[in-house]
């Protein structure tokens, strides 16, 4: 049952893009089509995986026992830097017009605060190595889900009259927040 809970917690109740607002760069940059939001979520829920698992790891066999909890964030941002270089390596691979597509946003993985921000919640929330891959699934399938539907409602958008003023940007941002206001309706069910 806590599994369950962990899972629908982060897809829904505190989904990281729309009621944490971590990861908006990826969340507006990347949401243009479907298609990029797709391999962007992938990309996020692979590194965001092993990131998380790594990290944990890191910080209970290393960092703790030798008190060295002053250097998690370096240390974290230097294992998800360095599996981002591996994800980028491997999409220009396997996928180069996956890898065309979400050009300077696959780099920025490295910097996406989603990632890092589930890296250390996992230690905050002292979950143990279980419950810290289920949290990094979950969350980076809410990140997935809140990128696929925005991208959604935007190429939709784009086939819509919608006043000079509002077109692109404009209009994305207001899309975005009624988003997250449906998402915080979610608050009450955990």
């Amino acid at each position: 049952m806590e599994y369950i809970v962990i899972v629908i917690s982060a897809i829904f109740v505190s989904n990281i893009v729309l009621a944490q607002f971590l990861g908006v760069c990826p969340f507006l940059g990347v949401s243009k089509k479907v298609s990029t939001s797709v391999g962007m979520g992938g990309a996020v829920l692979f590194v965001m995986t092993l990131a998380t698992l790594v990290t944990y790891i890191i910080q209970t066999y290393i960092l703790t026992p030798f008190d060295l909890e002053y250097m998690q964030t370096i240390v974290f941002i230097l294992v998800i830097a360095s599996l981002v270089q591996m994800v980028e390596i491997m999409l220009k691979k396997i996928s180069p017009p996956l890898y065309q597509a979400l050009g300077i946003f696959l780099p920025l993985i490295t910097t996406n605060c989603a990632v890092l921000g589930v890296a250390i919640l996992v230690i905050t929330k002292e979950f143990n190595m279980m419950e810290s891959l289920v949290f990094a699934v979950a969350n980076a399938i809410g990140f997935t889900l809140a990128l696929v539907l925005f991208a959604g409602l935007r190429e939709h958008l784009d086939l819509m009259k919608v006043p000079k003023g509002m077109r692109g940007i404009p209009i994305a941002l207001v899309t975005a927040g009624i988003l997250a206001l449906a998402f915080m309706g979610f608050a009450n069910l955990v």
